[in-house]
């Protein structure tokens, strides 16, 4: 080992325990906020939903623009008109995230009508709450072309000028079904799993481009329509949580620049629990918890 690779491997334990500190004295003491005021934010899957609450959550914190992408004239239609009353411009187009050729035509639209997109989110998702044997072909393809593939599309429709003008952020709305998966959600668990690891090569991807970050956020189940029905064995223990606290919390998460937040914080069991105990042991928990049985009482939106 020449001296070079001898000096790195001593300052690599020094490194660790400086970004640990650095961490914790964060929480005390944090950052300064993005200043949102020049940026023009595109959410797709804005017409309803966390979409919607992201929306008023990035106008509240004076976002100069705000773009809403989705499949339902009607529901971005109310919500850009509910945006524009609170004082912020906002823009809706119809775009169906899992077609590629649109994702490109609409981007090309956006940045010639409206402007650069500094702000990404990727929200637009789909579940279909069935087992693998239950569902349809198609609708497998759905959730895999939107939940996953969209935001191959809409990434590379905008982060290349993010990096050009060394200001942009990428967000994904995911989910702790990527990290623990349920039994009635196996299209919906497998594509948010794929998202999962494309923000994570994403952001390793983009450790030296200045001035672009990226914020991935698994939240617990939340109270919206696209899961509905969904029931737990222990909900005042387990509550659903509320879509305003998401964006809200995701907004925050933007501007402090975090790479990774779950939602609620108690989360982080999950990864520390499947990282060590043996698979009956785990199987318990689904059942105890209730998450085994969770979706025979879905009715959500798909």
């Amino acid at each position: 080992m020449d001296c070079k690779s001898l000096g790195s491997a001593l300052f690599f334990p020094i490194q660790m325990v400086y970004f640990l500190l650095k961490a914790a004295v964060c929480l005390f003491f944090p950052s300064r906020l993005r200043d949102m005021s020049g940026d023009v934010v595109l959410i797709t899957g804005g017409g309803r939903g966390i979409g919607r609450h992201l929306a008023r959550e990035f106008a509240k914190q004076g976002a100069k623009k705000l773009i809403l992408w989705g499949r339902t004239e009607k529901c971005l239609k109310e919500t850009c008109e509910e945006i524009k009353l609170m004082g912020t411009e906002c823009h809706y187009f119809l775009c169906d995230v899992g077609n590629r050729e649109e994702v490109y035509q609409q981007a090309k639209v956006v940045r010639e009508r409206v402007g650069d997109v500094t702000i990404l989110v990727n929200n637009a998702a789909v579940v279909h709450g069935k087992s693998l044997m239950d569902s349809d072909d198609d609708a497998l393809l759905k959730s895999q072309h939107i939940n996953t593939l969209g935001q191959f599309w809409t990434t590379k429709a905008f982060l290349p000028r993010m990096l050009e003008l060394q200001n942009g952020h990428v967000v994904c709305i995911n989910s702790v079904l990527s990290q623990s998966s349920i039994p009635g959600a196996i299209d919906y668990c497998t594509s948010k799993a794929s998202s999962f690891a494309f923000m994570e090569s994403l952001t390793l991807g983009l450790l030296d481009c200045p001035g672009v970050g990226t914020t991935t956020v698994l939240p617990f189940h939340t109270n919206t329509e696209m899961f509905q029905g969904m029931r737990v064995r222990f909900p005042n223990l387990f509550p659903p949580l509320k879509p305003e606290t998401v964006a809200r919390r995701t907004v925050e998460a933007v501007q402090k620049n975090t790479a990774l937040l779950y939602l609620p914080w108690t989360m982080h069991a999950l990864v520390i629990l499947k990282s060590f105990m043996p698979q009956q042991a785990l199987e318990e928990i689904h059942k105890f918890s209730g998450s085994y049985t969770c979706m025979n009482t879905f009715k959500g939106r798909t």
